[in-house]
C-alpha cells in the first residue's frame, strides 16, 4: 500500500498534496503531528503548513507502521524514534521497500551476531 509512493521533485508540499500522495486525510495528518513530535512540518508565512520531502517519508513510515503492521500510536512512536535515531533494530533494514522478507533478515542477523562472538572470544 504505501510501498509505491513517487514523491514528486519539490521542495515544499502543502497538506492537501501530502493528503493525495500518500491517501491519508488531512485530519489525520494533523492529528499525526500531535502524536509524532518528529513529523513537524513548518509553517509559512500565510501560516500553511509546508510539508518536505522527509515530512512526506515521515508520513509514509507511520502509515506503514499503523496500518499494515498494525502498531499502536505508543508503539508506533517508540518504532519511529528507533528508526530514526539510528539504533540496531532487528527488521529495521528497508521499511520503505516492503519486499524483506524479516524471518530471512533476522536469521541473518543472528547468524552475524553469533560469528561476531565467536571472533571475540579468540
Amino acid at each position: 500500500m504505501t510501498n509505491s509512493i513517487e514523491i514528486p521533485d519539490k521542495l515544499f508540499f502543502k497538506i492537501g498534496e501530502v493528503s493525495r500522495l500518500t491517501e491519508v486525510k488531512a485530519h489525520v495528518l494533523r492529528y499525526w503531528e500531535s502524536e509524532f513530535p518528529t513529523l513537524n512540518p513548518p509553517k509559512n508565512r500565510a501560516d500553511q503548513r509546508v510539508y518536505r520531502k522527509k515530512d512526506i517519508e515521515t508520513v509514509i513510515l507511520i502509515k506503514r507502521l499503523l496500518y499494515d503492521e498494525n502498531y499502536t500510536i505508543s508503539g508506533a512512536r517508540k518504532r519511529l524514534r528507533e528508526v530514526r535515531s539510528g539504533e540496531k533494530v532487528k527488521g529495521q533494514m528497508d521499511l520503505f521497500s516492503g519486499g524483506v522478507d524479516r524471518k530471512k533478515v533476522e536469521a541473518a542477523i543472528n547468524d552475524l551476531e553469533k560469528a561476531l562472538s565467536i571472533i571475540e572470544q579468540q
